[in-house]
């Protein structure tokens, strides 16, 4: 499973006009779910997510994490993140996990970060997003578990 962080001062989500999901300071997440994944990987890179450090101390260090501040988790689905990009002028995404299994994990995501975190927002899955950003740093980091 990957999730591309960006650590944001505000973001947010369009859908047909409508705001489905909004945060301010925190975590904006593009996720993307790979064949071969599972809620094991889902629960690491949740565990991750959370623990993370990548916001600054009084030293202006990244030292604290999305828990030590408190923030914001904005859950974006993103099935281009599981592209295969290495020949050719066109993407190739036999390495992303069908649509159904894609859903299912990051619902599954969605959950478990409900229960561990207070202020998690999300896209929606299979719908066309705007995703609008304030990105701070900017600080982005790609993990994969």
């Amino acid at each position: 499973m990957i999730g591309l962080l960006q650590r944001v001062s505000e973001a947010r989500v369009v859908v047909a006009g409508e705001a489905v999901g909004a945060i301010e300071r925190g975590l904006l997440v593009l996720v993307g779910v790979q064949r071969g994944d599972d809620e094991a990987r889902a629960e690491r890179l949740l565990e991750r997510l959370l623990g993370y450090r990548v916001f600054p101390d009084a030293q202006d260090r990244m030292n604290l994490s999305l828990r030590d501040i408190d923030g914001g988790l904005l859950l974006v689905p993103q099935f281009t993140l599981a592209a295969d990009t290495k020949k050719g002028t066109r993407a190739s995404f036999t390495s992303a996990a069908p649509p159904d299994e894609g859903e299912r994990l990051f619902d599954h995501l969605v959950e478990r970060a409900r229960a561990a975190h207070p202020r998690v927002a999300t896209g929606r899955f299979g719908a066309d997003m705007q995703v609008g950003l304030i990105n701070d740093g900017p600080v982005t980091f790609w993990l994969e578990t």
